[in-house]
């Protein structure tokens, strides 16, 4: 009866047209109202300790971070700084796509950002190069990725604020993992160039060795703000709001300086940034009423309870999990599906035993998947207006399916070999 009306009454109310947050806080009240003997006071204390963590506050920080860094102009000095980095290599500078995103990933925390900031750049580039488009928007869209993945994260900023687990341990442990999609996703262009060399044109231009060096070090404010961010936290010199405030502040100084930004775009970023953290943090609102609701009338324990007698282990759970999260990944943007998912996954695999940290990973991996699978796909639908129709929605998925199961594959690694999320936090922290 119980599991009937959550349900339902959670597929009614997200299916309404209702905002995620108030269908999640909706259904929680109404559980609490009607199966915990009105016990919605609960619900309130919750909320109040959530949004008065130190904790989430480092979220608005780091999305405006990102937001500095994105109207300021820095993605090209970037872009241009690792261009001839790939030059001889097949694939070129498909390569620079994912070099470039995952180095902006590491400042911005954001997918659907990086995947806007580093396309805005390089899609006109490449094109007018004769790369083929679909290639270009498969590589921006698959790199785009790694904006949640490599550290610092706005997923794992709100799974840590979420679970009470250690957002510096989080932040420590994509690094490895966000290292090995960045290898695999290369690995895959130079084999599909290899493979059709038309994908890609001829560059004839080479530069010396010591040029390309220096060229790449241009972009020293950016390393030395992603070191200093990173350096803090994994020394314990910072906490990771802390570390965000002082990030803050310097990377809008390089942007005055280095970059382009003015303060209208200042102005800009700042009210983008709000306007992201509201409709975060009403979600994070609706999803911690819910979360208290299935705490309090122990639904993970019967979900639990029920796996265990069907003859589940906790990998067949565990693949259940992964595929629901492919299925609503089709309707749901990633940090809202990961939100309105952890209240009954997270108490759920660790009573399997699954260590938090990993588990961390792992999510955020799978609602990496989900920015590039349509119709929701936010990676494929800023890039497909990026190109100005150019490349429609449907090739933009075609051509990011490899990266989606290169994704894939690197949940199995992780779920064989745990350890490559856990022992970098593990020796350090």
């Amino acid at each position: 009866m119980f599991l009937t009306v959550f349900s339902s009454l959670l597929i009614a109310t997200a299916a309404s047209g209702a905002a995620l947050g108030a269908a999640l806080g909706l259904t929680g009240f109404f559980l609490l109202h009607y199966f915990a003997n009105g016990a919605t006071s609960l619900a309130v204390n919750a909320i109040w300790n959530v949004f008065n963590s130190f904790t989430l506050s480092a979220i608005p920080l780091f999305i405006l971070l990102g937001e500095i860094l994105l109207h300021s102009g820095i993605s090209q000095r970037a872009y241009t700084a690792f261009r001839p980095v790939f030059a001889r290599v097949p694939g070129g500078l498909l390569h620079t796509n994912i070099a470039v995103c995952a180095m902006f990933g590491a400042v911005s925390g954001s997918s659907m950002s990086t995947a806007a900031a580093v396309g805005s750049v390089a899609y006109p580039e490449m094109v007018k190069r004769g790369y083929n488009k679909e290639a270009v928007v498969g590589s921006l869209a698959g790199g785009g990725t790694l904006g949640l993945l490599i550290p610092p994260s706005l997923s794992f900023l709100i799974y840590g604020a979420l679970t009470e687990t250690s957002i510096g341990r989080l932040f420590i442990s994509g690094i490895v993992p966000g290292l090995m999609v960045v290898v695999m996703f290369m690995a895959y262009i130079l084999f599909a160039c290899l493979r059709n060399p038309a994908l890609y044109p001829k560059d004839n231009e080479r530069m010396p060795l010591l040029a390309i060096i220096v060229g790449t070090l241009r972009i020293w404010p950016v390393i030395a703000l992603i070191i200093a961010i990173m350096g803090s936290i994994v020394f314990g010199f910072a906490t990771p709001t802390e570390s965000a405030g002082v990030g803050v502040v310097v990377a809008a100084v390089i942007a005055f300086i280095w970059g382009d930004l003015t303060p209208r775009k200042l102005v800009d970023g700042i009210f983008r940034s709000v306007l992201l953290f509201s409709s975060i943090g009403f979600v994070v609102l609706g999803a911690t009423v819910l979360s208290q609701s299935v705490s309090v009338l122990g639904l993970p324990q019967a979900i639990l309870e029920s796996a265990l007698a069907g003859g589940l282990g906790k990998y067949a759970v565990l693949l259940i999990i992964v595929i629901v999260y492919l299925v609503l990944g089709c309707f749901f943007d990633g940090l809202s599906l990961m939100v309105m998912t952890l209240p009954i996954v997270f108490p759920l695999m660790m009573k399997l035993g699954f260590d938090p940290i990993w588990l961390g990973v792992v999510i955020t991996i799978l609602i990496e998947v989900g920015q590039l699978t349509p119709p929701v796909g936010l990676n494929l639908s800023v890039l497909t207006v990026l190109t100005h129709g150019e490349v429609s929605l449907g090739r933009a998925a075609i051509a990011a399916m490899p990266y989606w199961i290169i994704l894939l594959f690197a949940v199995a690694a992780l779920t064989i070999f745990p350890a490559i999320a856990t022992f970098l936090p593990d020796l350090v922290v």
